[in-house]
């Protein structure tokens, strides 16, 4: 396993500014995911950590070494695309064993590998297959293991499971997590997907038009999110956020919506505040002191989402237990003021 450092990039891409200005430290054997909508550069970023992407400017070094102009061979990675591209003519032991033929390694340390890669994907039975004989998560399994038989020092994942359904999807997450855990390896991971990011990784990249806006774990960027784009991704059903002022001494106020927000906020400035409340922080209690309408109600097998309207403002509420509610019901609600955020309405960043 290494390290990646990449140091003030800037890539473009047809003319346009594609990756600006980044720095990011990837420390040995970590799980990270760069997050963001499509478009904003995260699949740019990976294929220029892989060689693929000429940089403009900047520096890319992997286990210390500078590797911003070396030919994608040189680097020791082994990469995943979202395709699957494999060759439909080649078994699956053929497809996993072609780059090792190709680099001329010894026939003895190619079954040794492709067979410690078999075994840990779970291919063994598979090996003689072709591709068109395959499901698509076992194709996607050979995909890895194509990569995994080179014994990289970094594996990169350009959405390797966005072609699968659900459950699939599902089943492939947890084994690319035992797959690290296993390894140890660095492993960088691109997707859109909230729940891969949140359930993958060991630290969240969260990436916007080009530029990160927030590095930290699956907790902290959750709990605490930088700004309103990174509090607006993450998160299903996602926050909402409510347009008010703050005192200064830990109260918000948004028309007939009042909240003590604590000692906690009380050292913040005064003025213009737009509020962030997660589904979870909302609670349903008979003579709360806030009063809302309920307009939805989403049973969702081991909870229910119950969407609300609140002095003007719609919040929802994750409700566990087997409570009915009906659209026009009105009932009290009750927010967990220490676990809101709060944003500047100009740039969005937290207060």
């Amino acid at each position: 396993m290494a390290n990646v450092h990449l140091r003030k990039l800037n890539i473009k891409l047809g003319g346009k500014d594609i990756i600006r200005d980044l720095d990011l430290q990837v420390e040995p054997g970590e799980f990270l995911v760069l997050l963001g909508p499509s478009g904003c550069g995260k699949s740019t970023l990976l294929h220029s950590i892989a060689g693929l992407v000429d940089a403009l400017d900047g520096s890319i070094e992997i286990g210390g070494r500078d590797m911003t102009d070396a030919d994608p061979s040189e680097r020791g990675i082994g990469m995943v695309f979202q395709s699957y591209a494999l060759y439909p003519t080649m078994t699956v032991e053929a497809n996993m064993s072609f780059g090792l033929r190709v680099a001329g390694t010894p026939k003895a340390e190619i079954r040794r590998r492709v067979a410690r890669a078999a075994e840990m994907l779970q291919l063994d039975a598979l090996l003689s297959r072709k591709p068109a004989q395959l499901s698509g998560g076992q194709r996607q399994r050979v995909a890895i293991g194509r990569a995994l038989v080179r014994e990289a020092r970094v594996f990169l994942f350009d959405e390797p499971l966005s072609n699968l359904d659900a459950k699939l999807r599902a089943e492939l997450r947890r084994e690319l997590k035992l797959l690290h855990q296993t390894l140890g390896a660095t492993m960088i991971y691109v997707t859109h997907d909230q729940v891969e990011a949140m359930t993958l990784a060991s630290r969240i990249v969260v990436m916007q038009a080009g530029r990160i806006q927030q590095v930290g774990t699956p907790a902290e960027v959750y709990e605490r999110p930088a700004n309103r784009f990174v509090a607006g991704f993450l998160g299903a059903p996602a926050m909402a956020f409510i347009d008010g002022a703050f005192d200064g001494a830990g109260g918000f106020r948004a028309g007939a919506l009042a909240l003590d927000l604590g000692a906690p906020a009380a050292t913040g400035k005064a003025g213009a505040a737009v509020l962030g409340v997660r589904p979870e922080h909302v609670t349903i209690e008979p003579g709360a002191a806030l009063q809302a309408e309920v307009t939805l109600i989403e049973p969702m097998g081991n909870h229910q989402v119950v969407w609300l309207r609140c002095g003007g403002h719609q919040l929802s509420s994750l409700v566990h237990d087997t409570r009915v509610f009906q659209p026009g019901q009105r009932v009290g609600l009750a927010l967990d003021a220490a676990r809101v955020s709060l944003f500047d309405p100009g740039d969005g960043r937290r207060l």
